[in-house]
């Protein structure tokens, strides 16, 4: 939790943090690491350490935006396939085996080249294919509770699907879903930098933790560690939140004791 928390504050603060803006050219191209450029410069002679604090931000915020974004349209529509049943189930729960069935990545990228590689696209393609990883828990876990007698109650009570959705599901699932949004959250993150290694994630001048190690990835024939860097803050808040959804999901189970 500390460590996640120091990175998102760093991100937050980085237009205070960092010692030159974003996409200022600085210096020469590659310049090794010195006092003036403590992590020394990229391609085009852009500060390192100022584009590792602005793409701690970026990556930081295209991965939340999405992580939300999906969450919210999973769970939607997982308990409303849950509540309504019958052809609208069944139907729904086709399309979302269809989408699992395809390799994320790839639907990703075909997605990407079709309707460009802006920031808002990557948030929405990624938000929806998602989607369907949270609809699977939600639908679920949603569809045990829905069998219960209060549930039946409620709806005798004449009580409307909205209610019972907020007010009798969700509180019965809140602890697994927020171990996936966890969870699903780190994936995402790892998918954000990855599309961004490839050269369709987040796009020049923004600077991103994926698209700074696939710059600089040459410098590793000449022994330079730069772009291990960015790689290196990836793969700690990727573990960070591991950590913190095995102990969520640890405290929720009981699993430690």
């Amino acid at each position: 939790m500390a460590v996640v928390a120091l990175i998102c504050l760093v991100s937050l603060f980085a237009p205070l943090l960092a010692p030159y803006a974003e996409a200022q050219v600085v210096g020469g191209s590659f310049e090794p690491w010195s006092a003036t450029f403590w992590l020394g410069t990229d391609s085009i002679g852009r500060d390192m350490l100022s584009r590792m604090l602005y793409g701690g931000r970026n990556t930081l915020a295209v991965t939340l935006s999405a992580t939300v974004l999906a969450c919210i349209l999973g769970c939607t529509l997982g308990l409303v396939t849950a509540l309504a049943g019958g052809l609208t189930d069944l139907l729904t729960a086709r399309l979302v085996d269809v989408i699992m069935a395809l390799p994320q990545l790839i639907l990703a990228l075909l997605a990407l080249t079709v309707f460009g590689t802006s920031t808002a696209s990557l948030i929405a393609i990624i938000a929806v294919l998602d989607a369907t990883r949270y609809y699977r828990i939600v639908r679920a876990s949603a569809g045990n509770i829905v069998a219960l007698d209060f549930i039946e109650a409620a709806r005798l009570r004449g009580e409307g699907y909205v209610w019972i959705a907020s007010s009798e599901v969700l509180p019965n699932i809140a602890g697994p879903l927020l171990a996936e949004v966890g969870a699903r959250f780190s994936f995402i993150f790892l998918f954000v930098s990855s599309l961004s290694f490839l050269g369709l994630g987040i796009q020049p001048p923004l600077a991103d933790w994926g698209g700074m190690a696939r710059d600089s990835a040459a410098l590793l024939a000449f022994g330079d560690i730069t772009p291990l860097v960015p790689a290196g803050a990836i793969a700690l808040l990727s573990i960070s939140m591991n950590f913190i959804v095995d102990w969520l999901i640890d405290a929720q189970t009981g699993a430690s004791s």
